[in-house]
């Protein structure tokens, strides 16, 4: 594997860290989410190790996810905005109201403010798994005439089989400091964030895990 484009995305990702600490207004800070997204899924094939002739990645492509990688991510995301959704409704917060994401009639923007901290511990991981320890194959996945891919319903049940087994997975909350399980993170930073926007806490501690 080559190290070199991954060592540059990780002390880019770590210049723009210094970026936001110093308080940038919040067209900056999309800017800066932005090019880092970028930057991060220009490297993600590169984790990638089996399977790369079925399983490869140039770039983040969407509405329709136009190759497996992606159609992967795209099921994986939605199943995590739905827990993410679910954990802001249960602490009281809407959770359309956001405010890194633009706010749009109907999207869920402070749902996908929230998810940001999961998506490489829950999601991403979860796919380079799947791929890597070859629980999927090129063949669980159909190319649409439009160039869309999805995947199929056998290929769906081994995903969320997955995904329900790594929610079950334990860690140690880095701010709480208590032992969890991977799926209650979205409802305790969900937690976390109430307390702190209705003034019972100075800051909000986001979800880094090292």
């Amino acid at each position: 594997m080559e190290t070199g484009d991954i060592e540059e995305a990780v002390k880019l990702m770590a210049r723009n860290v210094l970026k936001l600490s110093k308080g940038p207004g919040l067209d900056e800070v999309r800017g800066i989410e932005g090019e880092t997204a970028r930057k991060y899924f220009s490297v993600f094939d590169r984790l990638i190790v089996n399977q790369k002739e079925q399983f490869y990645m140039r770039g983040r492509n969407r509405r329709p996810p136009r190759d497996n990688v992606n159609a992967l991510l795209s099921f994986l995301y939605t199943l995590l905005l739905h827990e993410t959704k679910a954990a802001l409704q249960t602490v009281g917060l809407d959770p359309y109201v956001g405010s890194l994401h633009r706010d749009r009639p109907g999207r869920l923007g402070l749902a996908l403010d929230l998810m940001e901290e999961f998506r490489p511990y829950m999601a991403d991981r979860l796919v380079l798994s799947l791929i890597n320890r070859q629980q999927l194959t090129g063949s669980d996945f159909v190319q649409k005439e439009s160039g869309g891919v999805v995947m199929k319903e056998t290929a769906r049940k081994t995903v969320l089989e997955a995904w329900q087994k790594r929610k079950q997975e334990e860690l140690t909350h880095p701010f709480l400091e208590e032992k969890i399980k991977v799926g209650l993170l979205p409802y305790a930073q969900a937690l976390l964030l109430a307390r702190h926007l209705r003034g019972d806490m100075d800051r909000y501690p986001p979800f880094v895990w090292k």
